[in-house]
């Protein structure tokens, strides 16, 4: 079974999480790197006119991604990381899931967080892609010490 973890990572919590899962998980690796890097100001959630606000309250928005897309047409699992904001995934997971194919895969949905659950996250993405299969690999705030799936 080939194993692939896709992350978004704005402050370096998840890319640390999606590691050490690559490793428990003998996975391959992805970093999904917006095209304009996320600063401080812009992941301000209490200004609501910071970048990550207007993207998050805007549900078709759709920040752009740089650089390639992986080819996922090879893997079975299909692993997906992402610091929660605003109770569900940053609006470039949306890009990055509608931009692939992810038809047939298991999704296994990660996520970091300061305060709030997965649950709700992985709620939102089935809602919005049931054609896929999402499952909950929960939270990784802490070290990861195994495969999630």
């Amino acid at each position: 079974m080939k194993k692939l973890i896709i992350f978004f990572s704005a402050s370096g919590i998840t890319r640390q999480r999606a590691e050490e899962l690559k490793v428990k998980s003998n996975s391959d690796i992805y970093e999904i790197i917006p095209e304009s890097v996320y600063t401080n100001a812009d992941l301000d959630w209490r200004n609501k006119k910071s970048r990550s606000s207007v993207e998050m309250l805007d549900k078709t928005s759709r920040p752009e991604i740089k650089g390639e897309l992986p080819d996922v047409s090879g893997y079975d699992v299909i692993y997906i990381g992402f610091p929660i904001w605003w109770g569900v995934a940053p609006r470039i997971l949306n890009t990055f899931i509608e931009s692939v194919d992810l038809s047939g895969k298991t999704i296994v949905v990660f996520a970091t967080s300061g305060g709030s659950g997965s649950g709700h996250a992985v709620e939102d993405l089935k809602r919005n892609y049931p054609e896929l299969s999402f499952i909950d690999g929960g939270l990784l705030n802490g070290r990861v010490d195994g495969d999630i799936l």
